[in-house]
């Protein structure tokens, strides 16, 4: 893992309603308070972010705020989408961008992921990139073909000043929700050849300093596991992260590899 700091991303999807979400963050932000060498965030529904935001603002929390999708235009006639500006409204400085529900549900092309990227760079957000092959494409043997055309089309003459802002999150589709999960070396072998291509768009010290996290059906039982692999930085959980107790227990295994390999907060 080097020197970058674990990186664990709660993603809510659409679930909960707004007292669920309420006491979702009232549980998150106390039991989270000791957990200071990893970077923790959750990702609730648009609608849930303002409460959100005051309920982690009231605890005085160290849990980010994030939101699960942008709209790359400033403003506009833009039915039912969001801006940047406006999730930063409600305190939010993460977004995710190209889950694979976005992408595989709803049909999302790249040149719109790509400009979700820029644009989230560009206003100074943490992105939270997430690439991933469904089951067909990984039995062909085409997972890192998958994981590079991806990651090129996203970060295509991209600069990126801050690798802190970019973090990318490998989610195998055929994992997702599941109960199945890569292996860990599976997931490590497809991570290495992640880095190996952001050093080639950008260069190296970039690559090492960028941030890849797993994920697909990250659970308790295999956190650990996951994480102690040397390009595995942490996790964007779903399922487990509706489970405060579950949720802990991740953070808690990121944060025990952070410690082990004397990463600094």
């Amino acid at each position: 893992m080097a020197s970058r700091r674990p990186y664990v991303g709660g993603n809510w999807k659409m679930n909960l309603d707004r007292n669920g979400a309420v006491a979702l963050c009232r549980d998150l932000a106390q039991e989270t308070l000791t957990l200071d060498a990893i970077q923790i965030a959750i990702f609730p529904a648009f609608v849930h972010l303002d409460a959100a935001h005051a309920t982690l603002a009231l605890a005085k929390s160290n849990v980010m705020l994030g939101a699960q999708d942008v709209y790359p235009e400033p403003d506009g006639a833009f039915t039912g989408e969001i801006s940047i500006a406006m999730v930063q409204d409600f305190g939010a400085n993460h977004v995710l961008v190209g889950h694979s529900e976005r992408r595989h549900v709803i049909g999302e092309p790249e040149p719109l992921i790509r400009q979700k990227t820029r644009a989230l760079i560009e206003a100074g957000m943490t992105c939270v990139l997430c690439i991933g092959e469904t089951l067909d494409q990984r039995e062909s043997g085409d997972t890192n073909a998958i994981n590079e055309s991806q990651l090129r089309s996203a970060l295509r003459n991209l600069t990126i000043d801050d690798p802190q802002r970019l973090v990318i999150a490998y989610e195998p589709v055929w994992a997702i929700g599941t109960g199945r999960t890569a292996t860990p070396d599976d997931a490590q072998d497809a991570h290495k050849h992640i880095r190996a291509v952001l050093a080639d768009l950008f260069d190296e010290n970039t690559a090492n300093a960028i941030r890849i996290i797993y994920g697909g059906s990250v659970k308790p039982d295999n956190a650990a596991e996951l994480f102690s692999q040397p390009d595995i930085d942490g996790g964007l959980i779903g399922g487990a992260s509706l489970k405060p107790n579950d949720f802990l227990s991740i953070c808690t295994a990121a944060q025990e590899t952070s410690r082990a390999e004397g990463v600094s907060t």
